[in-house]
């Protein structure tokens, strides 16, 4: 939906804006829902088309997994988001060729890698090959809606260079986190139902990835890179914040 399509819905108060941010957890997928840029609820489901199905109405989706990929090489949205990171560069991963993750082992796709870009494949990256590949499925579908994320990216657009982050691991850098969420307005509650059952560093993430939904329907939003590159399957590949 374009963005003046939903401005023009919010000017006669006809709706509010309704955004979602995505992280995949240990369960499958947790959500953070927005209505007009502020905490709503949260979601949690096995799978990430039965939890947007559950949300046709939502106007934008924020996702953090990589969409689109490239047929060689590396995607340039991985080394713009890095650079514009500096020395948290390494908390992008870089995302290989569509090929490499059709492989059946970590072995195989490593192999593939290396013809196609001269370099291996992480054991932590290959860990998103099913989400990644279950993300990918969804958006070839024809859903527009979805829009890719980092929240380290989110995170670090939010603080405008005020903070220098800690681990998103560690209390005092989770805490950091969750203050730039309430200073934006996203108060994440203690409790969530059974959302709560996510890993508080998925939540987190899920609320960035929200916040930078909100800012793409509202026509806020930066991609790396700009504008956004070609897919081998069609449509583009950036990501958002």
């Amino acid at each position: 939906m374009a963005t003046g399509d939903l401005d023009g819905l919010r000017s006669v108060g006809m709706t509010k804006l309704r955004v979602l941010g995505v992280d995949a957890c240990k369960d499958g997928w947790v959500a953070i829902e927005l209505h007009d840029g502020v905490f709503s609820t949260a979601h949690i489901g096995a799978s990430l088309p039965a939890l947007l199905a559950e949300h046709s109405d939502i106007d934008v989706v924020g996702l953090d997994m990589p969409l689109g990929l490239v047929e060689t090489g590396w995607r340039q949205a991985d080394i713009a988001a890095a650079g514009a990171l500096g020395a948290a560069r390494s908390t992008v991963f870089r995302i290989p060729p569509q090929s490499v993750w059709l492989e059946e082992d970590h072995e195989s796709a490593v192999r593939r890698c290396r013809e196609l870009t001269g370099q291996g494949l992480s054991r932590q990256t290959w860990g998103l090959r099913n989400k990644l590949l279950e993300a990918n499925a969804y958006r070839e579908h024809g859903r527009p809606r979805l829009h890719e994320i980092h929240p380290e990216v989110s995170f670090r657009a939010m603080a405008q260079g005020r903070i220098v982050f800690s681990s998103k691991k560690t209390w005092r850098g989770q805490m950091q986190r969750r203050d730039l969420l309430q200073e934006a307005g996203i108060g994440v509650p203690a409790e969530l139902g059974e959302a709560g059952r996510a890993g508080p560093d998925d939540v987190l993430d899920a609320a960035a990835a929200a916040w930078t939904a909100h800012r793409i329907a509202t026509d806020q939003a930066t991609s790396y890179p700009d504008p956004p590159e070609e897919c081998a399957a069609g449509g583009t590949i950036a990501i958002w914040c």
